[in-house]
């Protein structure tokens, strides 16, 4: 009996500390988790999509000359950004337009896929807001060893847990069968 008490009293210093640690990380991750699922809500996160004047690709300007137009209206909106150059182009055939994002700044610049327009030019903070979410912020090892830490350590705060509530009944039925 005395290495059930004895591994209740370790646990519950483990459990502590883990919890801890793991906490950090579970707030860090609610926070950002809510303000990622009111993404498409709050135009301040990200841009709302824009339309476009159709949704007939065989209409559409090539890429080639999309991804020339808005590296053209975002060096223009922001000279001191040449270097900033297109990391994805997210191509919204519904809207007829075409979100091209750029690698530094968490830039889009949304382009009518027919006309060639300039529909918006914005920050788009729920990049930053999602790498801050998974850890790529920091750096894509960090990403794997948190979330690793983070789903370890929840499992190690279950399991712990059930122990820190089940070890006692067992400790106090044994006390209560030895008198």
């Amino acid at each position: 009996m005395k290495h059930y008490i004895k591994s209740l009293r370790n646990f519950r210093k483990y459990h502590r500390y883990v919890g801890i640690s793991v906490a950090v990380l579970v707030f860090i991750s609610a926070i950002t988790g809510i303000l990622l699922s009111l993404k498409k809500d709050v135009d301040l996160l990200q841009p709302p999509t824009q339309k476009g004047s159709s949704t007939t690709l065989d209409t559409w300007k090539p890429l080639s000359e999309i991804a020339m137009i808005a590296t053209t209206a975002f060096v223009q909106a922001h000279p001191n950004q040449k270097e900033n150059t297109i990391d994805k182009m997210d191509v919204r055939p519904s809207k007829g337009t075409v979100k091209v994002l750029f690698e530094k700044g968490y830039w889009e610049v949304q382009v009518d896929g027919t006309s060639g327009e300039i529909k918006s030019i914005a920050r788009r903070h729920s990049d930053w807001i999602e790498q801050l979410h998974d850890g790529s912020i920091i750096s894509d090892w960090f990403k794997l060893l948190s979330m690793n830490f983070l789903g370890i350590g929840l499992l190690f705060l279950m399991g712990s847990g059930v122990w820190l509530w089940y070890g006692p009944k067992r400790v106090r039925a044994y006390r209560r069968n030895r008198k």
